[in-house]
């Protein structure tokens, strides 16, 4: 879809309202001819030399007009304050529903994740540039259409100059309107890389402070300021071009029509009532087109903000067509049948014909060296990534026909880079459900060990976490991810090297309530701590994508 599809998609949405803002701006664009009328009238009764009623009524008939004119814009920005309030509503709305739906594959492979919650920023840019864009351009395009229909009645040359007027407009929008938008889209592809990069330093600020390392965050930013300039010089070119071809515009029509006006009066063509009419409603029109052309970057603005916000409506959410729910309490038995994955950049598979049936209760070590597919492996058993092919089942249905959330809620997991949000450590580990009871939550702290550190803190459970868990201890922050992955007590727990930053102690005491007979859980870990052996009842060694060892052992 096209920026500008998705711009009328967008209007669209609020169809009432920019109607609305539409019907203002006639109903002001036809009452604000009373000026240049009522004072070509005004104009003939004071060449008379004597004052009347008729004088006053139009006098007072002009600044009601006026008065109306002013109502009616007031009108229109309170249609405009709604409707940016409702772009923004909907936006943040659409993020935060999009956002965890999004592909697990799509946000891992092609985009960084926190690159694309930034793209809300340019729901800003909409609301200020649609409210400007609807106000200025309906009404800047009424002006022009009366301007020109009024001066047509006072003298055909008139019309001329209507068309003339039409035809520039159309070759400055076509001739500028792809380049435009083109350097438009690249200003803001660096404007963001430059916002991301400046997010790295600030999220590695220890990292950058040595004198080479911060020269080389500086060359970067250099880098990418540079690329930002370019396209910016190249934006700002072609609306110079677009400003210099009004003025040239300007002075060409001010010019002809002063002089050939003047030719009509001295001929007995026109009267000075009218030609001062002309003259005003010229001006309007002139200033209408100034309008249109300066607003024209508030036009590609507004594509470009929509064009970067479509990008991720665009992105493909998990699936929710499903025909199956798993019902609580049921026992989940996984089966994985030639089950092949392939990362869309990489020379191979990281998965290869893999076939593996999880029973109900089985504690699971997956064992490999790095590459060898494991974190391949468990997230296609937790559902966060899809098969290339093959077929992943539960219970003998697939899982594809299995609604996503009722399965989501039978398991707990922890992955890879995975960190505490900011919010209060009761958040973190509830996300406020409000089947989560108190005693679950005193739980699931006990069993992660996390009991002690949160009655050390003067807030306890109402402790703000910062974001991504700084300010928390690695172990800390891996307990609670603990603590959420078990406190609505899943039937199915997938971890990738949940206790890797904890000590020895920490790790053999969750590891014993991890697998401990008392909670009868699936497990399936992957882990390269010795510790993970101690408990588990079947070992699958992988490499190179493929199982090349299952075994089972009896618990140590």
């Amino acid at each position: 879809m096209t920026p500008a599809k998705r711009f009328f998609s967008l209007l669209r949405l609020d169809s009432k309202d920019v109607s609305q803002i539409f019907f203002y701006a006639l109903f002001a664009g036809f009452i604000s001819l009373s000026l240049p009328l009522g004072i070509q009238a005004i104009i003939n009764f004071i060449q008379s030399g004597r004052v009347s009623v008729s004088w006053i009524v139009l006098v007072i008939f002009v600044i009601a007009g006026v008065a109306l004119v002013g109502i009616l814009s007031l009108m229109q920005l309170r249609i405009t304050e709604n409707l940016q309030q409702k772009i923004f509503v909907r936006s943040s709305f659409e993020f935060a529903y999009r956002l965890p739906k999004i592909r697990f594959g799509e946000t891992h492979t092609n985009v960084y994740p926190p690159e694309i919650a930034n793209r809300f920023f340019d729901t800003m840019s909409i609301q200020k540039g649609v409210s400007k864009l609807l106000i200025d351009f309906s009404s800047a395009l009424l002006q022009i259409g009366f301007g020109i229909i009024l001066l047509s009645l006072y003298h055909p040359f008139f019309i001329l100059f209507g068309i003339l007027l039409i035809i520039l407009l159309y070759l400055i929008f076509k001739f500028s309107y792809r380049p435009g938008l083109e350097t438009s889209l690249s200003e803001s592809k660096y404007k963001y890389k430059a916002a991301d990069w400046l997010q790295e330093i600030a999220r590695n600020t220890s990292s950058f402070r040595t004198i080479l390392n911060f020269n080389f965050a500086l060359d970067k930013n250099n880098t990418l300021v540079e690329g930002y300039l370019k396209y910016r010089e190249q934006h700002f070119n072609i609306i110079r071009r677009q400003f210099i071809q009004l003025i040239i515009f300007k002075i060409i029509i001010t010019a002809g029509l002063l002089l050939i006006g003047g030719f009509l009066v001295i001929n007995q063509q026109m009267n000075i009532g009218q030609f001062v009419a002309a003259e005003i409603v010229i001006l309007l029109v002139i200033n209408s087109v100034e309008k249109i052309i300066i607003g024209l970057e508030s036009f590609y603005d507004v594509l470009t903000s929509v064009e970067k916000i479509g990008q991720v409506s665009d992105m493909d959410l998990d699936d929710e067509k499903y025909s199956d729910v798993l019902p609580e309490g049921t026992e989940m038995t996984i089966a994985a049948e030639n089950v092949r994955f392939h990362y869309p950049d990489a020379k191979k598979d990281a998965l290869k014909n893999v076939n593996l049936q999880i029973l109900p209760g089985e504690k699971i070590l997956l064992q490999g060296n790095n590459g060898a597919g494991k974190t391949t492996l468990i997230r296609i058993l937790s559902g966060l990534l899809q098969p290339t092919s093959g077929v992943l089942s539960i219970n003998d249905d697939s899982l594809l026909k299995i609604d996503p959330a009722s399965y989501r809620a039978r398991i707990g997991y922890i992955i890879q880079g995975e960190t505490p949000f900011e919010g209060t450590i009761r958040e973190n580990i509830t996300f406020n459900n409000p089947s989560i009871t108190m005693e679950d939550l005193r739980w699931a702290l006990d069993a992660v060990q996390l009991t002690d550190f949160v009655k050390s803190l003067p807030d306890g459970l109402d402790t703000k976490i910062f974001p991504e868990g700084r300010h928390l201890s690695s172990s800390n922050a891996q307990k609670i991810l603990l603590a959420r992955s078990i406190v609505h007590r899943p039937s199915i727990l997938f971890y990738e090297d949940p206790t890797d930053r904890m000590d020895n102690e920490a790790t053999k005491a969750i590891i014993k309530f991890i697998f401990s007979d008392k909670n009868p859980w699936t497990v399936v870990v992957s882990s390269a701590s010795l510790h993970w052996e101690e408990g588990a009842t079947r070992r699958i060694t992988m490499e190179n994508g493929k199982i090349i060892n299952d075994q089972y052992f009896t618990p140590c």
